[in-house]
């Protein structure tokens, strides 16, 4: 039976009625996922996609930073930085040694020819610099082959790349020392970032996607001192330049510049004058004590250490690791074997760290004692002061030295303590027993009373005190490898007895320690329990001149005795006799101290010495240290006496110079100084 017409075109309407509309609801989705689509690729995905799409048309190259300055407080600079382009050299795998002297001879004509004459390198040096031994670096690290090239040296290479393999020209700063080597210690030094650096030091500085701080492989960092320890303010911003590229990478238009930004400049604490003359007064008693035929002679007095720090702010005025160096060595961030074993027993920071003379031969440097050494007599102020507050005897007290003092029990184990030279000083008090320097009476009075009054907890009361007053902890100084000394009396009191290491100690044999540390005890001593954080920067300021950062004075602690005390060991102080210090135009409170050291079986004497000026109201405070350096008042006092009058001089003890400085010119006036860029 055949269906109805009707029924079959109605039929027939219904399905492509529902076709159309399943064709106009599928045309609707796609049309809206296209939408949602575009919408997302505008508004999601299009900055990164903008990001790629600019990678894969442009190229960037960084620019480094120009790094800040550092000057002296009187703003003459130290350290400075040029910025100069560069030609380096990398060493091609496989390259033939000769292939490469080939390639020096011709850099070299082309020096010779677009080159400034003034300054001219030799083919000796340009061969020199590729370092085709590998004495400096190793194959992978390009080598710098001539700094501040010309505009005709820099046009020439750019135009002739292909006919030299091997070369780049990098725009870099070069960091330049004063040839007067000021502090050059406490100042630092640079060394690559592809040197080592990126993988101790700075490693959490290779990680940065920050193009403008990303640190680059060529680039000088601070490797020691305020080099490192204000990298992140001297360093600066990497600047940008942008090519645009075609499809082949090749360069298609001028580069879109972004300037690198300037580092901060450092203005230090440190006086010029003052710190050259304590460099001068170490080299110079060290050679005397050499040389001399009366009975001073100390033959192996080598090195010599001293620190001046004023009382009330804490500002380092001079630092001296003596013998120094030139640190212009480390021009291009690294240096040669034979440079770097010309320097290796001064570079390191003899104030601070562990420090020993020029010994190459490791069985004679073991016969030697390092630059932190035992306090000797210069213990005794604070020896006073713990004994009086722990009321152990009065400032009335009185002592019978009889020029020894025995303590252990009768037999071979029994221990005698007795002064230098044998010398017997009868009745003492407290502050006499400081000014004759009575080892006698600081054993019985202070380290074996405080044993009986509390056999315990003794050793650790004695700790307590000391700490207070910065020995045998950190000075805060924040620079690289400061050593906190060596504290000797918990191992005393496990090996021998608590009594023993009270007893030593109270005379300075039971604590090696820093001469910063003595400083920082000396000028705490001075302000009469304040211990300073010693300040070695005292202003930064950015690239146009002004100060972005000052520092203020830090007191770590307070140590409160009554005024009676600090009298006491006052008293005691102005009276110890020291022949430097006769006729000084202004009153000294000083201690010596010859520190006792055994030393592969032998025992040696250190020449340590404290004091501060003027007596009353003390401003400066000195601590010198000259191993092997004999008797304090021989070795170290001479020093002291030259940093006092040369602070005396050119800054004053009552804030007055007595002899302004030559050529010296306001913190922030840098005018023919060093380039401020």
């Amino acid at each position: 039976m055949e269906d109805d017409p009707q029924k079959r075109e109605k039929s027939r309407r219904r399905n492509f009625s529902f076709r159309l509309n399943l064709f106009f609801f599928a045309t609707f989705f796609l049309f809206s996922v296209l939408i949602v689509r575009l919408a997302i690729l505008q508004f999601v995905e299009g900055p990164s996609l903008r990001e790629e799409e600019e990678k894969r048309g442009t190229t960037k190259v960084l620019i480094p930073p120009i790094r800040g300055n550092i000057y002296d407080s009187g703003g003459k600079a130290i350290a400075y930085s040029t910025s100069t382009q560069s030609l380096y050299y990398s060493i091609e795998p496989g390259a033939k040694k000769e292939d490469s002297i080939a390639t020096a001879q011709k850099l070299f004509d082309v020096f010779q020819r677009y080159g400034d004459p003034a300054v001219a390198v030799k083919l000796e040096q340009v061969v020199k610099n590729m370092d085709l031994d590998y004495k400096k670096n190793t194959v992978s690290v390009p080598r710098r082959i001539k700094s501040g090239l010309t505009a005709d040296e820099i046009a020439y290479f750019m135009e002739n790349r292909d006919l030299f393999k091997g070369i780049d020209i990098i725009e870099e700063s070069i960091r330049h020392y004063d040839t007067t080597n000021t502090a050059v210690q406490l100042v630092g030094y640079l060394k690559k970032f592809g040197g080592g650096a990126e993988n101790g030091l700075y490693k959490d500085k290779a990680k940065t996607e920050d193009a403008r701080l990303k640190y680059l492989q060529q680039e000088d960092v601070g490797y020691d001192g305020l080099e490192f320890m204000y990298q992140d303010v001297l360093r600066g911003k990497n600047g940008l330049k942008v090519y645009p590229v075609n499809a082949a990478s090749r360069i298609i238009g001028p580069p879109v510049v972004t300037t690198p930004e300037k580092g901060d400049n450092i203005y230090l604490t440190i006086n010029r004058e003052v710190q050259e003359a304590t460099e001068k007064a170490i080299m110079d008693q060290l050679h005397f004590l050499r040389t001399t035929p009366t009975d001073k002679r100390a033959p192996n007095a080598k090195t010599g250490y001293a620190v001046a720090m004023e009382v009330k702010t804490g500002k380092v005025i001079s630092m001296a690791s003596m013998p120094d160096y030139n640190p212009n060595i480390w021009e291009g961030g690294s240096i040669t074997t034979e440079d770097y074993n010309s320097i290796k027993y001064v570079l390191q920071n003899g104030t601070i760290s562990s420090v020993i003379g020029p010994y190459d031969d490791p069985k004679e440097q073991r016969k030697h004692p390092s630059s932190i050494v035992f306090l000797g007599s210069t213990q005794k102020p604070l020896s006073v002061l713990i004994g009086l507050n722990e009321k152990l005897f009065t400032t009335s007290s009185t002592y019978t030295d009889t020029g020894s003092f025995f303590y252990g029990k009768e037999g071979p184990t029994r221990r005698r303590i007795g002064n230098a030279k044998g010398h017997a000083y009868g009745t003492l008090d407290p502050a006499s027993a400081i000014s004759h320097s009575s080892n006698p009476f600081m054993a019985k009075m202070v380290g074996d009373a405080l044993y009986r009054k509390d056999p315990a907890n003794g050793v650790d009361i004695w700790d307590r005190y000391v700490k207070q007053f910065g020995l045998g902890v950190d000075t805060e100084s924040g620079l690289l490898n400061e050593s906190r000394g060596v504290i000797g009396y918990f191992h005393e009191k496990e090996a021998a007895s608590a009594q023993s290491a009270l007893i030593l100690a109270s005379f300075g044999q039971m604590g090696r320690y820093t001469t910063l540390q003595l400083a920082q005890y000396a000028a705490t001593l001075a302000s009469h329990g304040k211990r300073m954080k010693p300040q070695f920067v005292k202003e930064v300021h950015d690239s146009d001149g002004n100060v972005v950062q000052k520092y203020q004075p830090e007191v770590l602690n307070t140590i409160t005795f009554p005024d009676a005390y600090w009298k006491e060991i006052e008293t005691g102080m102005a009276n110890v006799k020291v022949a430097d210090f006769n006729n000084t135009p202004y009153k000294v409170l000083r201690k010596t101290g010859t520190s006792q050291q055994q030393v592969s079986g032998k025992t040696v004497e250190n020449s340590v010495f404290i004091a501060f000026a003027p007596a009353e109201d003390p401003v400066i405070a000195v601590a010198v240290v000259i191993p092997e350096g004999g008797f304090g008042a021989d070795g170290a006092a001479p020093v002291a006496r030259k940093i006092l009058d040369a602070y005396d001089a050119h800054i004053g003890m009552n804030g007055v110079p007595k002899a302004p400085s030559a050529g010296g010119t306001a913190a922030g006036n840098t005018a023919g100084n060093a380039p401020v860029q």
